[in-house]
C-alpha cells in the first residue's frame, strides 16, 4: 500500500508473509530424495576433482554457469563500460542504476529501488520517526505530487495541500526525478529550511513556500470530545503503533462517556496494511471481508475481520468516518471496509484513489526493492484505483480552506491588486469583516476592514496587511475553519 504516505514522504505497506527477509527461509525435503541428491553431489565433486588433478597445476578448468539469454546484453554493456570508459567506474552505482532502470520501465509510481542510505531513511518513515517536512509524495505523469501533508507537520502548517505539484526544491527542478529522489532533496535535519516551488490547480502561477524542517510527530492518533460526548478522533497515518494508539484513545473516551464517534481520515496518506486491517476489525464484524488482494494470476484472496488478536475489542457506539482527496491507500481500505462491511456512513469528498499493494524486500547489501505486487479490492470487489471512494454524504469545505496563504513578509496596501489581495479579502469576509466586493483590489473597503481587524485584535491600526497582522489573520481563519468545519458537523449530526 506512501506510500507515508510516503513516501515525506513515500510510505508503503509491509506484508511480512509476502516479504521474507534473506536468510530466514527454511527448505524442507523428504529423506530419500535428499540422500540421492547428496550422493549425486559427492559423485560430481569427485569427478571434477579428478579432472583438475589429471590436468596438473598449470591447467585451468573453466566451469561455466548457464546464463539467462536476456541478460547477455546487460553483461556486454557492463563489460564495455568498465573496460573502455575513460574514467574509473563504480560497480555498485552501475548495478544500482541498472536496477533503477528496470523498475522505472514499469511506469509504476509506487515501485522503486532504494540504495542502502535511502532504505534506512525509508524505514524511518515507516516507524514514523524521521526529520523533514512531513508530506507524502508520489511521482505522477512525470511530476512530483503531494498526496497529503501529515497532520501537525511543517508541511501542513505551511499550507501544502493534496495534489499540489512540487516543481522545484531550492530553485532546482525536479523534472525527471522519481519520488525517492525528490524525497532526498526535500528532507533534511531539524531546523534547516527548504523552499518548494508549488503549482496548484487553483492558482494560475507557481509560488514558493519556505518550510522549516522538523521532527515529524510519532503520534498518529489525536482525540477530542466536547460536551455533546461525540468524540472526534483523527488518524494521521498508519504506522507500527497506530492500532495501539487508537485502542488506548477509544478506551479513554469510553470512560469519559463517549456516545458517538467520528473517525477522521482526511489527509491520511496511508501506511501499513496490517494496521489498516486491525483497525478495520474494530468496526467490522468478525468474519466479514476487510479487503481483497488480487495478484497477476487474477486470483483473489480475502482478508477478514478478526478482533481476537486484540482481546475481541470492538467499537460499540454509532460511528461515521471523514475522507477527502488526501485520504489514500490504507485509509481507503479502512473507509471501504467500514462502509461496505460495517455499514458506516462516509462523509466528505472523494478520496485519492490508490488501489495497489506494495512489498518492501531487503536485498543482500541492505538496499530495498519496493514493488507493486497486487491490486486491492473493496469487500464488494470494487477497484478504486485512480477513481477514489465517493462518500455517502458529499460535503465540501469552504473555498478559503484551499487558498494559498499570503506571506507575512510581503506588504499589501491600498491600491494593490492580485490573487493575494483576493485571498486576504476572502479570509476577512470569512471572519465577518465587510470588505465590499471580493475582486482582488485593495480598495478603501478592504483597508477599512483591515483597520477594524487590527483594532479588534489589539494590533497597530495601519490598514496595511503585513507581518503580525497577516499571521493573526491566518491564525484566526484556521481556528474559525476548525470550529465551523462543515464536514465534521455533518458527520457528528449523523451519529447523534
Amino acid at each position: 500500500m506512501e506510500q507515508p504516505p510516503q513516501n515525506g514522504e513515500d510510505k508503503v505497506e509491509k506484508n511480512e508473509e509476502q516479504n521474507p527477509k534473506p536468510g530466514n527461509g527454511i527448505i524442507r525435503m523428504k529423506l530419500f530424495p535428499f540422500i540421492m541428491l547428496l550422493f549425486a553431489f559427492v559423485f560430481v565433486t569427485a569427478l571434477v576433482t579428478t579432472i583438475v588433478m589429471s590436468l596438473g597445476d598449470d591447467k585451468q578448468v573453466k566451469v561455466s554457469i548457464p546464463e539467462r539469454k536476456e541478460f547477455t546484453k546487460l553483461y556486454d554493456v557492463y563489460d564495455e563500460i568498465t573496460e573502455k570508459y575513460y574514467k574509473d567506474t563504480d560497480s555498485t552505482k552501475m548495478v544500482d542504476g541498472a536496477i533503477n532502470g528496470m523498475v522505472n520501465s514499469l511506469d509504476d509510481p509506487y515501485s522503486s529501488f532504494m540504495s542502502k542510505k535511502e532504505s534506512s531513511e525509508f524505514n524511518d518513515t515507516i516507524s514514523s520517526s524521521f526529520e523533514g517536512i512531513g508530506a507524502e509524495i508520489q511521482e505522477k505523469d512525470g511530476a512530483i505530487m503531494v498526496v497529503s501533508p501529515i497532520k501537525n507537520s511543517p508541511a501542513e502548517k505551511a499550507g501544502l495541500l493534496p495534489q499540489d505539484i512540487i516543481t522545484k526544491v531550492d530553485g532546482k527542478s525536479l523534472k525527471g526525478d522519481t519520488a525517492t529522489e525528490a524525497t532526498q532533496k526535500i528532507r533534511g535535519e531539524k531546523g534547516t529550511k527548504v523552499t518548494l516551488t508549488i503549482q496548484r490547480a487553483s492558482e494560475e502561477k507557481p509560488f514558493d513556500v519556505t518550510i522549516t524542517r522538523d521532527e515529524i510527530p510519532i503520534e498518529t492518533v489525536y482525540k477530542e470530545m466536547g460536551k455533546d460526548k461525540i468524540a472526534h478522533v483523527t488518524i494521521s497515518t498508519f504506522s507500527e503503533t497506530t492500532y495501539d494508539e487508537l485502542e488506548k484513545a477509544l478506551k479513554s473516551l469510553e470512560k469519559d462517556g463517549m456516545k458517538g464517534l467520528v473517525i477522521d481520515l482526511r489527509g491520511n496518506p496511508g501506511g501499513l496494511l496490517d494496521q489498516a486491517v486491525s483497525i478495520s476489525s474494530l468496526f467490522v464484524p468478525d468474519g466479514k471481508i476487510v479487503v481483497q488482494e488480487q495478484g497477476k494470476d487474477g486470483e483473489k484472496s480475502a482478508i477478514k475481520a478478526d478482533s481476537s488478536a486484540h482481546g475481541d475489542y470492538k467499537v460499540k457506539v454509532p460511528t461515521t468516518m471523514l475522507i477527502d482527496g488526501g485520504s489514500a491507500s490504507a485509509s481507503e481500505i479502512l473507509a471501504a471496509a467500514a462502509k461496505e462491511s460495517g455499514g458506516i456512513k462516509l462523509v466528505g469528498t472523494k478520496s485519492f484513489g490508490k488501489g495497489t499493494v506494495q512489498t518492501a524486500t531487503s536485498l543482500s547489501d541492505e538496499s530495498t526493492l519496493k514493488l507493486t505486487v497486487a491490486k486491492w479490492l473493496t469487500p464488494d470487489s470494487e477497484w478504486i484505483h485512480e477513481k477514489g471512494i465517493t462518500p455517502d454524504e458529499v460535503v465540501k469545505m469552504p473555498d478559503y480552506a484551499t487558498m494559498t496563504i499570503p506571506s507575512s513578509t510581503k506588504v499589501y496596501k491600498n491600491g494593490d491588486f492580485g490573487d493575494d489581495v483576493k485571498t486576504i479579502e476572502t479570509l476577512l469576509r470569512a471572519l465577518d469583516y465587510n470588505v465590499g466586493k471580493v475582486d482582488g483590489l485593495y480598495d478603501t473597503d478592504t483597508e477599512y476592514a483591515v483597520q477594524r481587524f487590527q483594532s479588534a485584535n489589539k494590533l497597530d491600526v495601519t490598514g496595511i496587511m503585513t507581518g503580525v497582522t497577516t499571521d493573526k489573520l491566518v491564525e484566526l481563519t484556521q481556528k474559525h475553519l476548525k470550529e465551523t468545519d462543515p464536514q465534521l458537523q455533518k458527520a457528528k449530526a449523523l451519529v447523534k
